[in-house]
């Protein structure tokens, strides 16, 4: 049942007594390896749509409204795996979120009272979110209660500030004929929805696509030069990455700035099928080795996905903490994830249920929906940030299992009221 208003901030304060006085630690459980990847068979593709016939005017009928996601009210109790989380170590992503959404009148009075709990006591966290949120399960439109959880991670490159030797693919910094039009400046209904391109005389027309990027002269467009072209394909993809430097000895971060707004399209889908791989064999590693055994045609496969991402160079002053989501905070490894932000709200704690890369052992935990991005399209799509490092590409390589997606919000805060529009697009 959920609380009225004023009888919601009574129990804030007395709950919030309870979970001050909880103070006795937990050890950390340990975390499990994420085992190699069982691909998704592909969907299936669309056939052609058949010209429609004219209907007499007596016959036409108003169009049914498109079905839309709901999110169907449940319990802590019916969350697969809610009692083993150790939600500690969801905590100090979730904190990150409230620094954002403390900011709107829905989410203060939490958010206010996360900041007296003990991040050290897992009863605290537990009872702090089994008395203030109520979990939503996530159903699409098409009726599905699972969708496809895919991984990303943070990539290490190697590079110079200046072209040379091995260095010569550039990472391009946004270019300044790049234009950005908010539509919702025109189109109220269309907020967050952005047109990308450039100025032809007094006309908008699209920016360049991949291909002709790379075919045209950026000079003075350069951010930095890397050694490896198929690694910098790559970090587009994951969205930002860190460069060691061997010219400067320096480690820096390149973080996502801007997109030439043209869709991403998976060049893992352009070789299935073109019948060069199976799905099986589609994950980031069989892509690699794909290309290491044709080098010639690269560009054509790189060509087939004409989004393009321009990068900005961050500092880099402590290892430890991920790069910046969507949301505007540091992402958490294993805690923090992407989402279709026009679907579910942005910064909201999702409990995902779903299994470890090519494998059956569960993985059930509690997670913020930080990020977004420009392939996790629909109602039940996550991206799951899986960190830096090798076993870190190694594991959201291989990911691309089946899942199902509750979101947790404050008690009288139905969903659809705090999704906002995604910051990329």
């Amino acid at each position: 049942m959920l609380f009225a208003r004023s009888s919601l901030i009574v129990s804030l304060s007395a709950v919030a007594l309870a979970l001050s006085a909880c103070t006795s630690p937990m050890p950390p459980a340990p975390a499990q390896p994420a085992p190699p990847l069982q691909p998704v068979p592909p969907a299936q593709p669309r056939p052609p749509e058949t010209p429609a016939q004219p209907v007499p005017p007596a016959a036409q009928q108003t169009p049914a409204a498109p079905a839309a996601i709901r999110f169907v009210p449940s319990t802590f109790a019916a969350l697969p795996g809610w009692e083993r989380d150790d939600l500690r170590a969801a905590w100090p992503a979730f904190m990150a979120s409230c620094s954002v959404l403390a900011k709107r009148a829905e989410w203060k009075e939490p958010c206010g009272v996360a900041r007296q709990v003990n991040a050290d006591d897992e009863k605290a966290i537990r009872l702090y979110f089994e008395s203030f949120f109520e979990p939503q399960q996530v159903i699409a439109p098409d009726g599905a209660d699972t969708g496809l959880v895919t991984g990303y991670y943070e990539p290490l490159l190697r590079g110079a500030r200046k072209k040379g030797g091995p260095y010569q693919t550039p990472l391009y910094k946004v270019p300044e004929d790049l234009l950005t039009v908010e539509l919702a400046g025109v189109y109220p209904e269309l907020k967050g929805m952005r047109l990308r391109g450039r100025l032809q005389g007094k006309k908008v027309v699209p920016y360049a696509t991949r291909a002709d990027i790379e075919r045209a002269s950026f000079t003075g467009k350069e951010l930095l030069w890397v050694d490896d072209a198929v690694e910098a394909f790559f970090l587009q993809v994951q969205g930002s990455g860190r460069v060691q430097l061997t010219d400067t000895q320096e480690t820096v971060r390149v973080a996502y700035a801007d997109q030439n707004g043209h869709p991403y399209k998976s060049i893992g889908r352009y070789l299935v099928d073109k019948g060069e791989l199976t799905m099986d064999q589609a994950s980031a590693q069989g892509i690699k080795a794909w290309i290491a055994g044709h080098p010639t045609r690269q560009a054509e496969l790189f060509n087939a996905n004409p989004s393009y991402v321009f990068f900005k160079e961050e500092k880099l002053p402590d290892p430890k903490v991920g790069p910046k989501g969507a949301l505007g905070v540091p992402l958490t490894p294993q805690r923090s994830v992407a989402i279709d932000a026009s679907q579910l709200p942005l910064g909201a704690p999702v409990f995902l249920s779903t299994t470890q890369a090519n494998s059956d052992i569960p993985l059930q935990r509690l997670v913020m929906a930080q990020d977004t991005g420009g392939a996790i399209r629909g109602a039940i799509r996550v991206d799951y940030f899986f960190g830096f490092g090798t076993e870190a590409a190694e594991n959201a390589g291989r990911m691309k299992q089946r899942g199902s997606v509750w979101v947790l919000m404050p008690k009288q805060i139905p969903p659809a009221a705090s999704a906002k529009p995604p910051r990329k697009s």
